[in-house]
């Protein structure tokens, strides 16, 4: 347990590579997440091409207005709670394998 801890703190080849696949782990999660993001906001404009949507009025404000004003906040939201929960989990798995 204190091998590991010191093959970190003293940045060997081996407390390198455990960092370094730390840092994949949660590079590779954001962009995962980010595709996520970006692929729904980038799908919305795709919607306003279908005419039932562009012409459906809710409450007298028009689908389009609702989608761009409701759609991106809650996505932003649960995409930044999601990459928070899943980088903890990250990290919690980096601190089992440096104290095993």
């Amino acid at each position: 347990m204190v091998r590991t801890r010191v093959e970190v703190a003293e940045q060997t080849e081996i407390g390198e590579a455990l960092i370094g696949g730390l840092i994949r782990a949660q590079f590779g999660l954001a962009v995962r997440i980010g595709f996520v993001v970006v692929a729904v906001v980038a799908a919305i404009p795709a919607l306003f091409a279908v005419e039932a949507v562009r012409g459906a009025t809710l409450l007298g404000v028009s689908a389009p207005w609702l989608v761009l004003g409701v759609v991106p906040g809650p996505l932003l939201y649960a995409a930044g709670l999601a990459y928070v929960r899943l980088a903890d989990r990250n990290e919690q798995d980096f601190a089992e394998l440096a104290e095993d």
